[in-house]
């Protein structure tokens, strides 16, 4: 923890990083999910565009697979502080930590890494600025999350219910997730395969990141279903 408590005292710039690699098999969708049309751009577009808009943050990484023949059928001109990384491999874990391991010579120890879900097309500027000023001085760093209010079940083998699970204090995990670059680094290059997030990575090393109060409207594309409400979001945040 010293040096961490260490790097809290230095100058820090704040950066957002994007993994983009993956291919939505949940969707059935005939191109990876990140491009699925929604409000007349591709969904990823709209995850960048959050960043794009906070003046906080200097830089945008995208991280995309190598054989990616997507990205260049769309027009992402307007998006000034862009720079695209094709360097993703299978899993989140590994396209996130390519991702550090390019930018190594672009970002200090001590700056602050933004990791966004490029299916969370929704992130409001008013949910990044919370998150930015509740952690911008904090030791370890944490996530955007919302507490779990519907009741929980385990199920068995046959897909019955096996018990309910107590949900007090139960937090379902957002993005961005938020840690300085070094820390999240040596995290990721730590973490065994089971980490599904950031913050399970360096929760791995003993630390434990704050939890940020959100809320629904961050929501992640999943399902086909949920680009209708993706939609209506937009659209209303807009109007």
């Amino acid at each position: 923890m010293d040096a961490i408590r260490q790097t809290i005292s230095d100058p820090a710039r704040y950066f957002a990083l994007l993994p983009a690699a993956g291919v939505g098999a949940r969707m059935a969708a005939g191109c990876p999910k990140q491009y699925l049309p929604l409000a007349a751009r591709p969904m990823l577009w709209h995850a960048i565009q959050a960043f794009e808009r906070a003046a906080v943050i200097e830089r945008i990484y995208v991280v995309l697979a190598p054989a990616d023949d997507y990205w260049d059928r769309y027009d992402w001109s307007a998006l000034t502080k862009l720079v695209v990384l094709r360097c993703g491999g299978a899993s989140r874990a590994e396209s996130v930590t390519n991702g550090l391991r390019a930018i190594a010579g672009q970002v200090a120890e001590a700056d602050w890494l933004l990791v966004h879900d490029a299916a969370r097309p929704c992130l409001s500027g008013a949910l990044l600025d919370k998150l930015i000023a509740e952690l911008a001085a904090d030791q370890v760093g944490g996530i955007l999350a919302v507490p779990v209010a519907d009741t929980l079940k385990r199920q068995t083998e046959a897909g019955r219910v096996r018990e309910t699970v107590a949900r007090a204090g139960v937090w379902a995990a957002q993005t961005p997730q938020m840690f300085r670059y070094g820390l999240l680094r040596r995290a990721l290059e730590q973490a065994d395969g089971s980490v599904t997030d950031e913050s399970s990575a360096v929760e791995a090393l003993g630390l434990s990141p704050k939890l940020v109060a959100s809320d629904t409207s961050n929501l992640k594309i999943t399902y086909a279903g949920d680009l209708d409400l993706a939609e209506w979001w937009l659209t209303h945040k807009a109007g």
